[in-house]
């Protein structure tokens, strides 16, 4: 078993194409190119995270069909385009805003559709994967967008995410520093003129 993630996948959204200058001449064109990626890397166990955006404008029955068609134990966090009908499929557990999940990984991991500056547990080496910005908002050594628009137009595993991760700038928080860090000393102020 291993465990991907990915968001803004949008199936049967005809403007996405344009909007994110997507290489398909259809909606139709670009849920078969998901499909066939996503099942290129995902085998029936592993573990998938949707971070949000899976569909978006298809007719109900469209949206249960890909959805069936796409191999893996599916989980979403909700995005800004998941309506009733994206909600109402059956995921492996209900769909919500973020994820906590405990992945036995050697870092705690927080999922959200959106990305934050911050979040539980980042001055403890906590890594934040995230969708909605289809590829503008830049990573560092913690926080990455796992949208398809990063990744070739597919789920990327753990294994690939770290990799990337390591690849960028360190987190840089000024509340949340890590905690080895060291504080330096502070001269005491002197006498005020």
């Amino acid at each position: 078993m291993t465990f991907f993630f990915t968001a803004d996948t949008h199936f049967g959204h005809e403007g996405i194409i344009r909007m994110c200058g997507r290489p398909f001449a259809s909606a139709e064109e670009m849920d078969e190119a998901l499909i066939a990626n996503w099942n290129s890397v995902i085998g029936p166990k592993d573990d998938v995270w949707h971070l949000g955006d899976f569909a978006h404008g298809a007719h109900p029955a469209r949206i249960l069909e890909i959805y069936r068609r796409l191999n893996g134990r599916k989980r979403l966090v909700i995005g800004n385009h998941d309506r009733k009908p994206t909600l109402a499929l059956p995921w492996m557990e209900p769909p919500s805003h973020r994820a906590l999940p405990k992945l036995g990984l050697r870092c705690g991991i927080v999922l959200d559709h959106y990305a934050g500056r911050t979040w539980m547990g980042a001055h403890r080496g906590s890594v934040q994967l995230f969708g909605h910005s289809h590829g503008r908002m830049p990573g560092n050594s913690q926080s990455l967008d796992v949208g398809v628009d990063c990744w070739d137009f597919r789920p990327a595993s753990w294994d690939e995410i770290q990799v990337r991760l390591a690849s960028l700038p360190p987190l840089h928080s000024p509340d949340h520093e890590p905690e080895e860090a060291v504080e330096e000393e502070v001269p005491e102020a002197g006498p005020r003129p």
